[in-house]
């Protein structure tokens, strides 16, 4: 562990009340699981971009831009154990916490979002834990993705492990928009002034809209593309 990785756990440990020895030894242990949680994004990875090369070389279209991935920290862990009232052992963690391991999916259209959705949900070793829908349902402040919770296998050396991976799906417009949202929420300490909420939340609808308007006009050129195919 880095000296400035001890400063912000021993740092963030008397922030909510913990002892910086019980949170350096839990440290050491996730330290151990975090590569189990990284082996689970590989497999979804792995999965998503063979659906994506296969979906390509049958319809003419990649549905995903590129994909972002992140195994959460140990001090964005403790956070949220504490905000959500859990023990603070390893077992309460495994047991507590579907998102450790997290994977972004970027896609060009809005369609593809389901699309690619939709084909995951399909593979008889991947089981859909939970399933939230934040494009036809927006949070309250302009929020849109797609957000599913599954399990998958993982084989290790002593067997195989079904581990839980959060997946959230979205296009580039919906992207940008988050990133500039959790930016603004991080400076501001959680708390964005009203009248920047009311901006986000106007921009939120311009991107949906013109989010909208990019999949008709994709829509269009591939009718356009399969008339000429046929003649």
């Amino acid at each position: 562990m880095s000296k400035k990785t001890w400063e912000e756990l021993e740092s963030k440990a008397k922030e909510l009340n913990y002892s910086a020895e019980d949170v350096a030894k839990l440290y050491l242990e996730y330290a151990r699981l975090s590569k189990r949680y990284g082996a689970a994004i590989r497999e979804v990875q792995t999965k998503l971009q063979i659906l994506d090369e296969d979906f390509e070389m049958r319809h003419d279209h990649d549905p995903i831009h590129h994909m972002e991935s992140r195994v959460k920290s140990m001090e964005s862990i403790l956070g949220k154990m504490d905000r959500k009232g859990f023990e603070l052992s390893l077992e309460s963690i495994i047991e507590n916490l579907t998102d450790i391991a997290g994977v972004r999916v970027i896609c060009h259209y809005v369609d593809d979002i389901y699309e690619v959705a939709n084909l995951l949900k399909s593979h008889a070793d991947v089981e859909v834990i939970k399933e939230t829908d934040y494009i036809k349902n927006p949070k309250p402040n302009g929020y849109r993705s797609l957000h599913l919770v599954v399990k998958i296998p993982v084989y290790f050396a002593e067997g195989m492990v079904k581990m839980p991976v959060e997946i959230q799906i979205r296009t580039m417009a919906m992207n940008f928009w988050a990133s500039l949202e959790h930016k603004l929420r991080y400076k501001s300490d959680g708390e964005i002034p009203k009248f920047i909420a009311d901006e986000l939340k106007e921009c939120s609808e311009t991107i949906a809209e013109t989010d909208l308007k990019m999949q008709r006009i994709h829509s269009f050129l591939q009718d356009i593309d399969q008339n000429v195919t046929l003649k």
